[in-house]
């Protein structure tokens, strides 16, 4: 009998942490993971993935179907992440405190300093109010473009996206969860918050 990992009803990152935890657990086998929205399916589906495991997802009834199996031959590799380059974490659509109208001026005029500059970070996470920076009507929209064509991650908090209700708005880069948020700072060299 397939085991199951039901995750209806539980928020990001929770679906992703307890299929990591199942098959961590395990030489080989496969589950079954139900979850009930896109953020979960496509956070579990990048996990199976990037971890070298063989998945298939299916919508049914509004539930998301995920079938995950590991084989004994499996070459199965943890989530990778970049060490050598800093990860940038913005919590905010400002930059400092004091004059918010400054503070907005000071980010946008960061973001293009960033994209200009011959260092730049694996990935920038942006969390809470920094979602707004990933969304339409962004001033920081070309230079978060011109980022991610150099290669670099622009990854925007799902749960934070729903709290604001911009997911529909979110403009570029990928939405992602608090667990990958999570490894790519414990696994940077050097990690950066604004």
């Amino acid at each position: 009998m397939e085991h199951v990992i039901d995750c209806k009803g539980l928020k990001c990152p929770q679906p992703l942490i307890n299929t990591k935890k199942y098959f961590d657990s395990i030489d080989e086998g496969s589950a079954l993971v139900i979850v009930d929205n896109d953020v979960a399916n496509s956070n579990i589906a990048k996990y199976a993935q990037s971890s070298g495991l063989d998945f298939s997802s299916e919508m049914k009834e509004g539930l998301y179907y995920i079938k995950i199996s590991k084989s004994s031959s499996c070459e199965c590799r943890p989530m990778s992440f970049e060490q050598d380059r800093p990860v940038i974490v913005v919590g905010n659509d400002k930059l400092g405190l004091g004059s918010d109208e400054l503070g907005a001026i000071l980010m946008k005029s960061y973001m293009y300093a960033l994209s200009e500059s011959e260092v730049l970070p694996s990935d920038i996470l942006f969390l809470n109010g920094g979602v707004n920076l990933t969304t339409e009507g962004s001033d920081c929209l070309p230079s978060l473009k011109v980022l991610s064509e150099k290669g670099v991650n622009i990854m925007s908090c799902g749960t934070c996206l729903d709290f604001f209700n911009l997911k529909e708005k979110l403009a570029i880069g990928e939405i992602t969860n608090m667990y990958t948020i999570v490894e790519k700072m414990n696994n940077s060299g050097n990690t950066i918050k604004l």
